[in-house]
């Protein structure tokens, strides 16, 4: 049986799919790394599941003018809710997808970002800011992410 440790939850709030492919790239790597991933968008989870990971990465695209995409926002607001002790166990990074063109790039992952450390989370790896050219740069944080969180497994 898989120690609860070992659970990394990995959430994607996705408007075209990019998140969710970089949220799979990551499933792909993780057990290689220790973990016992389980992928799913933002909106397919109930608060409960989210919050019973030792560890969470976040994939997030923005949309529109900064905003949460579609199936990421009621979570948001559910995770907005809690406690501030809630996460206070998780270690959790977060992955954003954004356009440079757009004054609030990448939004959608700061608010994120900030929520997850108000509510108790442990930042494992700082947040990574991707613009429309991001395979290498995403491949390079994934990777170093999943090593900085086995490092506390």
């Amino acid at each position: 049986m898989t120690d609860i440790k070992q659970n990394l939850g990995i959430y994607f709030g996705s408007q075209t799919g990019n998140a969710e492919m970089l949220a799979l790239d990551v499933s792909a790597l993780a057990p290689t790394y220790g973990f016992k991933p389980s992928v799913a968008g933002l909106d397919e989870i109930s608060l409960e599941d989210f919050t019973e990971n030792k560890f969470i990465i976040i994939c997030c695209s923005t949309w529109g003018d900064g905003e949460q995409p579609d199936n990421a926002q009621e979570m948001f607001d559910l995770v907005n809710e809690v406690d501030e002790s809630t996460l206070q166990d998780v270690q959790f990074a977060v992955l954003g997808l954004g356009d440079t063109a757009f004054d609030l790039f990448c939004e959608s992952a700061k608010e994120w970002d900030v929520l997850l450390e108000e509510k108790g989370g442990t930042r494992n790896n700082a947040r990574i800011e991707c613009d429309v050219d991001y395979e290498d740069e995403a491949e390079d944080w994934i990777v170093s992410t999943l090593e900085s969180m086995k490092e506390v497994l």
